[in-house]
């Protein structure tokens, strides 16, 4: 069986600058640097050596390296020990592993659809409330 890092079919090497737009059927691995917009179908890794100034939408997405913007991803986010990013993410599933750096509000839906602040309320107000109590003293 394949590993993942055989599965990517475009990357950005070490010592690279790209500039402009990436829209890629298929994964990438960001070894070097790269500014400007990111759309995959598939898995983005951004290398530890990888620098990434844009917004990223993607079905999964790890962090060895560094990240300015927002990370959406379909499936997963993973942040490994040496990644750090500046920027919202948001993700069915998010990793972090010791040593991440962070900044930013993190999304964690778990798969749902619904609205996820109304779910966690509607989920809370579920049940007995510390009204109903009040007038049996």
């Amino acid at each position: 069986m394949a590993s993942k890092s055989d599965l990517i079919n475009s990357t950005i090497g070490e010592g690279s600058v790209f500039e402009g737009k990436f829209y890629i059927s298929g994964s990438l691995r960001i070894d070097g640097k790269f500014e400007g917009e990111i759309k995959t179908d598939e898995e983005l890794v951004v290398g530890e050596t990888g620098k990434v100034k844009t917004d990223i939408v993607a079905k999964s997405v790890v962090v060895a390296g560094t990240v300015i913007g927002n990370i959406t991803a379909f499936g997963e986010i993973r942040l490994l020990e040496t990644g750090k990013v500046l920027g919202d993410m948001t993700a069915p599933s998010i990793a972090i592993q010791r040593g991440v750096v962070a900044l930013g509000t993190i999304n964690v839906t778990g798969g749902q659809k619904k609205d996820i602040k109304k779910l966690i309320e509607d989920s809370y107000n579920i049940g007995p409330s510390s009204a109903q109590g009040e007038g049996q003293r």
